[in-house]
């Protein structure tokens, strides 16, 4: 068994491990990982997911020895293709790729997230890098094409030009870098990812999640939106949230608590 989970309250760590291959994705553990993730989302005590991998290695990318014998017999690989009929996608290569969650995933990343695995961390809401990690498109030395998201959320997330940059030359990207232009959200010291990530998605489990969870999808809904229609879908999206959960929050800031931006009662 490659793939775990571990639950404190609402997060839950998803650990991929194959250390032995750096946490390179074969088929099994693609169908574990994305499991994993839909039975994340459809618990409803469940608030953040935590994607760890365990041994050093986030993930190596796709597990070449196994794309070696694509070489006689790619139908594997067709069996993943977009449905002509606009159904459901099945799986990514690499897994939860092609999932649209409805709540987010913090990804702890220690050693290399290369390649698909570099796609997988890109698929997280936030990324948390140790201090020697790295990224890389090192797919491109081998003629392997990035097919789960890479060329789409990387140009979203830095910019078109820097995204081609680093799809185009395959070159490392450190963690210092990927701070600075905006691939990561957070560098902590080497071994301490995942508690990292799992202290942030502590803290935001702890939010209203009705509210939380609408913010989320209007930050992903307007992309390439017109900025008119993007403001009306974002306050569509959010009274319902307000109903729900904001009025009685108001109430609660107005008998004293959360003054000053206190966050330790909520």
């Amino acid at each position: 068994m490659t793939v775990r989970i571990e639950k404190s309250g609402a997060v839950w760590t998803i650990i991929h491990s194959r250390p032995e291959a750096r946490n390179a994705m074969d088929p099994a553990s693609a169908d574990a990982l994305e499991a994993a993730f839909t039975a994340f989302n459809a618990d409803h005590a469940a608030s953040v997911a935590v994607l760890w991998g365990e041994g050093g290695a986030f993930c190596a990318g796709f597990d070449l020895k196994y794309s070696a014998s694509l070489v006689d017999n790619p139908r594997p690989l067709s069996s993943l293709d977009y449905p002509a009929d606009g159904g459901p996608a099945p799986r990514g290569p690499m897994g939860p790729t092609r999932m649209e969650l409805d709540k987010p995933v913090i990804a702890a990343v220690s050693g290399p997230a290369v390649a698909g695995g570099f796609e997988i961390a890109l698929w997280c809401d936030i990324r948390i890098m140790e201090e020697s990690a790295y990224f890389g498109v090192y797919c491109r030395r081998w003629g392997v094409p990035l097919i789960d998201g890479g060329t789409v959320r990387l140009p979203r997330l830095v910019g078109t030009g820097r995204a081609l940059e680093l799809i185009l030359t395959g070159r490392k990207l450190p963690a210092e870098e990927a701070l600075r232009i905006g691939c990561c959200e957070q560098v902590v010291p080497d071994g301490t990812s995942r508690r990292a990530a799992e202290a942030m998605a502590l803290q935001i489990s702890r939010f209203p999640q009705a509210c939380m969870r609408a913010d989320r999808r209007s930050v992903y809904g307007q992309s390439g939106r017109p900025l008119r229609e993007a403001m009306q879908s974002e306050w569509r999206n959010g009274v319902p949230a307000f109903a729900a959960e904001g009025a009685a929050g108001a109430v609660r800031f107005a008998s004293g608590k959360g003054r000053h931006g206190d966050f330790s009662d909520l």
